[in-house]
């Protein structure tokens, strides 16, 4: 049996997964295979490391920092990004809030990480390399198009691994995963639409038009793959785990109290879940 677990992305409404990861490893439920997007691939590394708790530190004591997010960062000729790229993916996880680089080198099974080719529109699955410790990967999967630079990666130009594919349970399932729990950033009925921001950034990028055509798509694809998602979930082949409601939260948000809440969320639908989770993990195929 290979159990897997696929974090959608969200900026900051990924602090519903933490809560979820954090629950999973209070319950020891280790996946043999992870793979996220986005801020799902970057929180996710602290469950691979089994730090419970790491992530809610990190999201409640810095999130608020401007050297973490804030316009000064995307106007600052060295960084061009809405997040300061050396202090999230360098100061913080190498000296304030220590990722245990043994434990997660030890983690025995596979970590992928989605990015998209800005050249050819189309996902690659990148493993998360465990010894670069500046995370060069995550920046990638994470390269929102208008919050970051586009960052390169052995000659190829990468963005956000949202854009062309948001739940790659796909991607899972054919890794050999027989059993998949996928953890979504949004609740239950939410459907994607194409906002103003994207007809902006095909301003932007358009001498990419494989990667322009992908954010003008994105939308009616992550609905298609959502419909099919809960078709399998109806099936009895994946797992899938919903915040009650992100109404109201934004992606990047910084009240603290809606933060916590989101956490807090996690944790007790994984905790008031658990029996069920146990049950779909350890039930033979039919």
């Amino acid at each position: 049996m290979k159990l897997g677990i696929v974090f959608e992305g969200g900026a900051l409404r990924t602090t519903f997964s933490c809560g979820v990861m954090d629950a999973l490893l209070e319950l020891n439920i280790m996946a043999d295979y992870i793979i996220g997007v986005s801020a799902g691939a970057s929180y996710g590394v602290s469950y691979a490391s089994g730090q419970i708790g790491r992530n809610y530190d990190i999201i409640t004591h810095y999130t608020l920092d401007k050297k973490y997010m804030g316009l000064n960062n995307l106007l600052n000729p060295k960084n061009r990004s809405y997040f300061g790229l050396d202090y999230v993916y360098d100061t913080i996880p190498n000296k304030l809030v220590p990722l245990d680089y043994k434990a997660f080198e030890q983690y025995p099974g596979e970590f992928y990480a989605v990015v998209t080719n800005v050249e050819t529109g189309k996902a690659e699955y990148l493993p998360v390399d465990r010894k670069d410790h500046t995370h060069r990967i995550l920046r990638a999967t994470c390269a929102l198009p208008l919050m970051f630079p586009i960052i390169n990666i052995n000659g190829k130009s990468y963005m956000d691994g949202g854009i062309s594919d948001s739940i790659p349970y796909e991607k899972a399932l054919a890794d050999g995963c027989d059993k998949l729990i996928v953890v979504l950033t949004r609740e239950r009925g939410y459907l994607k639409s194409t906002d103003s921001t994207v007809k902006i950034a095909t301003r932007k990028y358009r001498k990419y038009p494989n990667f322009c055509k992908a954010m003008l798509d994105r939308a009616d694809n992550y609905n298609a793959a959502l419909n099919h998602l809960f078709e399998l979930e109806k099936e009895g082949k994946v797992y899938v785990i919903t915040p009650t409601s992100t109404k109201g939260f934004s992606r990047v948000e910084k009240d603290l109290n809606k933060i916590e809440a989101l956490y807090k969320d996690g944790i007790d639908i994984t905790k008031a879940q658990c029996d069920a989770i146990k049950h779909y993990i350890h039930a033979n195929h039919h």
